[in-house]
């Protein structure tokens, strides 16, 4: 079993809290997530950027960070990555296909300055609002820890140089951490057009 396949199945068998989440138990995801790592393994990326945790419209229906159904199907032609050619799926679990804003805005950020970075979550599952698993929630002080093992991993399985938060609360977390980080304003919420801005002078 090489590296990512352990690392996905540490995740596949990680057992959450209440009111979260494991998306990687399902193996549709599983193997979205193998099929990315391994796109990324071979473009050798220097940078990671870092959210908050999966979302409920999309890695928690993907399976990839920042990413959503609707992208891991069609693909982007420009970076050459994602699509149903080369074997990413969806799962059955909503008839519609998922689009996502925060996805659809990093990956076009992405595909204008024409770079491709690792994408993680400071807490890889999806923490969710009581009774209500379509909805999103900040993930607990004890969940960012539990998330630590796995961003940990990813930093030293892809020898990355810079991590790059994504917003407040990914720059919060990360120094909680003890990880020395940039930060760029997330796309949401009007950022978008700051967010290409200060990810282009990092990355170029």
């Amino acid at each position: 079993m090489n590296k990512i396949d352990e690392f996905i199945k540490k995740l596949s068998n990680f057992k959450v809290n209440e009111n979260v989440h494991n998306q990687y138990e399902n193996k549709i995801r599983q193997n979205n997530l193998k099929l990315y790592l391994e796109e990324i393994k071979k473009i050798n990326p220097r940078y990671l950027l870092v959210g908050e945790a999966a979302g409920y419209q999309g890695c928690r229906l993907s399976g990839i960070p920042f990413t959503s159904e609707l992208i891991i199907l069609n693909g982007i032609d420009k970076l050459n990555i994602f699509g149903e050619d080369k074997g990413y799926k969806k799962t059955d679990e909503q008839e519609i296909i998922q689009k996502e804003k925060s996805a659809t805005m990093v990956w076009e950020t992405l595909s204008e300055i024409n770079k491709i970075p690792l994408l993680w979550n400071a807490f890889p599952f999806h923490p969710f609002k009581e009774n209500n698993e379509n909805s999103n929630r900040l993930p607990r002080k004890e969940e960012l820890l539990q998330g630590e093992i796995f961003l940990k991993s990813l930093i030293n399985l892809f020898d990355i140089k810079t991590v790059i938060a994504v917003g407040n609360i990914a720059k919060f977390t990360l120094n909680n951490l003890g990880y020395k980080s940039l930060k760029v304003r997330h796309p949401a919420y009007g950022g978008k057009a700051e967010f290409k801005e200060q990810l282009t002078k990092i990355l170029k």
